[in-house]
């Protein structure tokens, strides 16, 4: 219950469901006429709800978010109440007392469920990393919506993966500038420092409210994420949650912190060892200069274990060649249309840190780009951060919706027949090896043909959608051209997305996992599975192993079979390597419990080599 009730609203948005073309024409009641209190999360609801549109180039906040704003006016409901109900019900007989494990097997490989929620929620978007000290400790996190809205929910492992416990952080104890706790916490971030202490971290919000926070949780070294505590300095450290660490917390109604990432410096030679980092995008609806809004990436970090935190700085820079259209800020050069940054350090301490662009003067057409600051210098100051440097463009060509059967929501891009969102702002990820040679790894529609273009109501497959990698040996200042992961003269004209990408630290495997539909008749019927690919760098040629991760193909999750969560993946998955160089990866599963279509998250790991 809030402390107190301040009633903050933007205009009413009364829409009926044909309005929002996201449920069957037959149904005419209204969504909650109290929108956020927060102009950029005002705005993505709208979008959302088709009553307001997209500007060019103008970045769209995350999915997960996007989830809670649809829940809290009531069109999910509504989309729910216009599905057609189950043929018959649910047999939950025989559930255990130790939480919903489940493993789907075939021969020697392993799905394993990770989250141990037993209801019917959803769970997706995760992350999973191992502790540097101990490869058996691993910890993950996922946005859970057990609990209502969207929260964020974190797992641990101390046999390597093979069993999982969960629980939800501690984060709804902090009272934020409002003098109210959180509504919603999104897209959960993990990482080990060189001691073995383990870190998460969430992005807060509110939906009455304007606040938007950046939080940080510890679990100290020898508790391997079994519970998360206060970072703070203190006798009752671990007893307390609060205070958390605090890397931004705003109450302004058009500034919104989104799409976080915490890594830390878990090399015990580096200079900066034990240094944790953060990075996010900060939307900004009322900038005063440009095109009058901004989504710049911004940086903060924690010298003393996650306790405090720098101010946070802008560091996605600026840059004359690249970034030529579109500013919000007073440097028409500026980069800052950006979304889906992702920090990693190099075993000697530098800080690289991966984005997507848009300030590009060709509508679909974007850019990845990545910035560093070295081993020497203060990272807290944006002066210390490189100008960005292009890695690739990407062409977002993927259709549009709305999709009423799918749940493809307005505004977003999806393809047909399914309803996920797709943003390849999101989908980036970037590694380096102890080398210092770098990889980013990405997926686009450079080579969607026309039939799987436009409107995504209209458009149909084949859907050629690819995944890409690029490597950098000279620290990020020079890219090679773009590799085809998934090319058609092997795959054919099917569809691999949302890819997530690490490298063992010799660097002679690059692992790619990613969703793909090129098993079976999936291409056609909506149904998907994860691959593993390995590109052997170690060889001159490069070649690349694929391996099927999914023991069986992943239903499509569309309004009939799941109205509530139709429409979702979540924006991206998780590969990581141990210290032995072995991959991880976790996903978001559609293969329910007890017959069901809903999203778990489950877990694969395999032997550097097999």
């Amino acid at each position: 219950m809030k402390n107190k009730v301040r009633l903050l609203l933007i205009p009413a948005l009364v829409v009926t469901l044909a309005a929002i073309l996201l449920f069957t024409p037959q149904a005419v009641t209204q969504v909650n006429s109290a929108g956020p209190a927060n102009h950029v999360l005002g705005h993505a609801l709208a979008v959302a709800l088709g009553t307001a549109k997209q500007a060019p180039h103008q970045q769209f906040v995350s999915s997960e978010v996007v989830y809670a704003l649809l829940q809290s006016s009531g069109a999910l409901d509504q989309r729910a109440r216009a599905a057609a109900r189950p043929a018959a019900p649910l047999n939950f007989s025989g559930l255990g007392t130790q939480g919903c494990q489940n493993i789907f097997k075939n021969g020697d490989l392993l799905n394993i469920r990770v989250n141990q929620d037993c209801s019917l929620r959803r769970q997706a978007e995760e992350v999973v990393v191992a502790n540097p000290n101990n490869p058996r400790n691993l910890i993950a996190g996922q946005n859970d919506s057990r609990v209502g809205f969207n929260k964020c929910g974190y797992d641990w492992s101390f046999d390597g993966g093979l069993t999982w416990g969960d629980q939800l952080p501690p984060f709804y104890q902090f009272i934020n500038t409002d003098g109210v706790t959180f509504d919603a916490c999104s897209d959960p971030t993990a990482t080990f420092d060189a001691a073995g202490n383990a870190y998460v971290g969430g992005v807060l919000f509110e939906i009455n409210y304007a606040d938007s926070a950046f939080l940080v949780e510890k679990s100290n070294a020898g508790i391997g994420g079994a519970f998360y505590h206060s970072p703070a300095a203190s006798a009752f450290q671990v007893y307390s949650d609060n205070p958390p660490g605090v890397v931004a917390n705003d109450n302004n109604h058009n500034i919104f912190n989104d799409k976080e990432f915490i890594v830390a410096d878990s090399n015990r030679t580096s200079p900066k060892s034990n240094f944790v980092y953060a990075t996010w995008t900060r939307f900004n609806a009322a900038t005063g200069a440009g095109v009058g809004g901004n989504s710049p990436i911004y940086f903060s970090q924690s010298t003393d274990g996650g306790a405090t935190w720098s101010t946070g700085v802008e560091i996605s820079g600026a840059n004359a060649a690249a970034c030529t259209a579109f500013s919000g800020e007073s440097n028409a050069n500026a980069c800052d249309q950006d979304q889906g940054s992702q920090p990693i350090v190099g075993r000697d301490g530098t800080v690289y840190v991966a984005f997507t662009n848009g300030n590009t003067p060709t509508a679909g057409v974007n850019q990845h780009m990545i910035v560093k600051c070295g081993p020497g210098s203060d990272c807290s100051k944006s002066t210390s951060w490189s100008a960005p440097v292009k890695i690739s463009d990407d062409y977002g060509f993927q259709p549009f919706g709305p999709v009423a059967s799918t749940g493809c929501p307005a505004g977003r891009q999806c393809l047909p027949p399914n309803g996920y969102r797709m943003d390849d702002f999101v989908e980036g990820s970037v590694s380096i090896d102890n080398s210092g040679k770098l990889f980013f790894v990405w997926a686009d529609g450079r080579n969607i043909a026309a039939n799987c273009q436009g409107n995504a109501a209209t458009a149909t497959t084949p859907c050629d959608n690819d995944v890409f990698y690029s490597f950098s040996k000279d620290g990020g200042a020079t890219w090679s051209t773009a590799f085809d992961v998934t090319p058609k003269s092997k795959f054919g004209s099917t569809a691999q997305w949302m890819p997530w990408s690490a490298v063992s630290p010799d660097g002679k495997d690059l692992y790619i996992a990613y969703y793909d539909r090129s098993y079976g008749n999936c291409e056609t019927t909506g149904c998907n599975d994860i691959t593993l690919a390995d590109v052997h760098q170690s060889v001159a040629e490069k070649p690349i192993t694929y391996k099927r991760l999914t023991t069986s193909s992943m239903p499509n999750l569309v309004v009939a079979n799941n109205p509530n969560e139709a429409g979702f993946l979540g924006d991206y998955m998780w590969v990581s390597v141990d210290r032995n160089g072995n991959p991880l990866v976790d996903w978001a599963d559609t293969r329910g419990l007890h017959g069901t279509v809903e999203e778990d998250i489950y877990f694969a790991k395999f032997k550097n080599g097999d």
